[in-house]
């Protein structure tokens, strides 16, 4: 589904004052072009107040398509852009931000019943979060400075009022209760500012740091604004944050909890958002020759029938990536399957293991023909 550019900007302009209407008495967002300010509020991108964590003017929530699967965390995402800045849009690659964006990610949690622990669900919170229903765990900024982008990760405090920057990264012991009933106890790891680089470096050659989500085919969906449900592009260039999008042909990756679309669709986007920022051919995994970003060919680079580049331990005694057909002799669904450092995939940003996650790749698996002698 491409945007569908609405034609009324009146009503536009009335979305955008209600989307804001509350947060009139925060000061100015501060973009901070030089050192690492000790907390979230420093930059004034939200506030929480009688127990709601609203967005500052100007901060704009949205959301993906299909998203990277971090313990079951839920995620609000925001972006802001210094008063007539634009971002541009790009097919495939991430938009070109301009110098003084301040793109965020709170990781939060549904409460248990007993206000201990938390629950393991899909459903949207939406942007204007109860605290009282939920726990924030932490914000992550990226930032673009002259230099290029910063990543700075701030932990909530335990009273829920604000978030101090851990450049160390923390770790946060967490029981988890999924809708099956079943729980299990992690530890949720905030990453230090190394870790971010690690995933967020797109070209291990020219070390680039680039956000990983704002790319227009996890972008192209609706979001609701103020109970107004619009194409998430449509209203990030209405409010103009982002300019060149085209009147057709831009691309949309699948929602992987989708069981309406296709079993490949969903997989490969789920291997896209979770997978494809190191396995590429210029990211961190390019040595391995597995290329698990959307659009790349459905051959020996996607895993099919290949031979890994290192045996040990990851591999689990399987003799491909792929084994079309036959899912439990896929290295690929072992490690996903795995929370075990030195095995599970991906490396970071996890320390369970995403069972919905897992069935979806098993099923995507099997589906496939059997046989090294074919493609699928």
């Amino acid at each position: 589904m491409m945007p569908t550019f609405l034609t009324r900007p009146l009503l536009g302009a009335a979305c955008v004052l209600a989307l804001t209407a509350c947060t009139q008495s925060q000061a100015p967002v501060s973009f901070i072009a030089a050192g690492n300010p000790d907390k979230l509020s420093d930059w004034h991108l939200m506030a929480v107040a009688s127990g709601k964590l609203n967005l500052n003017k100007d901060v704009v929530p949205y959301d993906l398509n299909t998203p990277l699967f971090t313990d079951y965390a839920h995620k609000l995402r925001t972006v802001w852009m210094p008063k007539g800045q634009s971002a541009a849009y790009h097919a495939d690659a991430t938009f070109d931000f301009p110098v003084g964006t301040i793109i965020s990610k709170t990781f939060y949690y549904p409460k248990g019943a007993d206000g201990k622990t938390v629950l393991a669900t899909y459903d949207s919170d939406g942007d204007r979060l109860d605290t009282s229903k939920v726990r924030l765990i932490e914000t992550r900024l990226l930032v673009k400075r002259a230099s290029g982008w910063i990543a700075l990760p701030y932990v909530w405090n335990a009273e829920q009022t604000d978030a101090v920057l851990s450049r160390t990264g923390d770790q946060i012991p967490l029981e988890v209760i999924h809708q099956d009933k079943r729980s299990n106890k992690l530890t949720y790891v905030v990453p230090n500012v190394n870790q971010c680089a690690s995933c967020h470096v797109a070209d291990v050659k020219s070390r680039q740091f680039q956000p990983i989500g704002p790319k227009a085919r996890h972008l192209n969906r609706n979001y609701t604004y103020d109970g107004v449900s619009t194409n998430q592009l449509d209203y990030l260039v209405r409010v103009g944050y982002l300019k060149g999008v085209p009147a057709d042909g831009v691309p949309r990756n699948a929602n992987w909890h989708d069981s309406t679309q296709s079993v490949d669709a969903r997989a490969r986007a789920y291997l896209d958002i979770n997978c494809a920022h190191c396995h590429n051919d210029k990211g961190a995994a390019n040595t391995t020759a597995l290329h698990l970003q959307m659009g790349a060919p459905a051959d020996l680079h996607l895993g099919l029938c290949k031979p890994p580049v290192a045996a040990g331990a990851g591999t689990g005694g399987r003799s491909h990536d792929i084994t079309p057909g036959l899912p439990d002799d896929s290295i690929m669904l072992y490690r996903l399957n795995s929370a075990e450092p030195g095995v599970m995939m991906p490396e970071l940003g996890r320390s369970s293991v995403h069972k919905e996650g897992v069935a979806l790749i098993r099923a995507w698996i099997a589906a496939m023909k059997q046989g090294c002698d074919s493609k699928t």
